[in-house]
């Protein structure tokens, strides 16, 4: 891994538990955290709290509003941790563009986990219906840099411990 890597997109369909981990590295890496669904505008917010999927379109100026935030968060900040679903490789070539040395965590899931997940979980926008179409346009950073891919189904613990090992703090460098 680069020693020049600054920033960390931890990426997936929704529930693969992006949020959870990102706190977690966070916390052991004294990242910024950057929660990629509080940059949603209110417009893609309620279509999907309609059910209704977001398009290319909806997700461009997301995707460069999460841009700035982290480019802006890297000038304070040694390191920033930003949670973005990401799944078409050209939403990834965007962060990478406006993001030099990005790396990303890909949370691997099961369709029906992560169905499963989201119907469970409580005060969030996303309903369990809008899984299949993240799954639909989920092109998996197979191939690609800087990618460390882990199964969203193991401990929190030992995900962030992979984490830790394959985005090394400076002074462990």
């Amino acid at each position: 891994m680069p020693d020049e890597m600054h920033a960390l997109v931890v990426m997936g369909v929704s529930g693969c538990g992006k949020s959870t981990v990102a706190s977690a590295i966070c916390s052991r890496t004294h990242a910024s955290l950057i929660e990629g669904d509080d940059f949603h505008p209110a417009q893609n917010v309620e279509k999907m709290r309609a059910g209704i999927p977001l398009t290319d379109n909806d997700r461009q100026g997301w995707l460069e509003r999460l841009v700035r935030e982290a480019s802006h968060r890297l000038v304070a900040a040694e390191r920033v941790v930003l949670t973005c679903s990401a799944l078409k490789r050209d939403y990834r070539e965007t962060l990478r563009r406006g993001i030099p040395e990005l790396g990303f965590l890909f949370l691997e899931l099961s369709e029906a986990e992560a169905t499963q997940r989201v119907a469970s979980r409580a005060g969030h926008f996303m309903p369990a219906t809008l899984v299949k179409s993240q799954f639909r346009d989920l092109e998996p950073p197979r191939h690609e840099a800087q990618v460390l891919t882990v199964s969203a189904t193991r401990s929190l613990a030992s995900i962030v411990d992979d984490v830790v090992q394959w985005w090394p703090l400076p002074e462990n460098r």
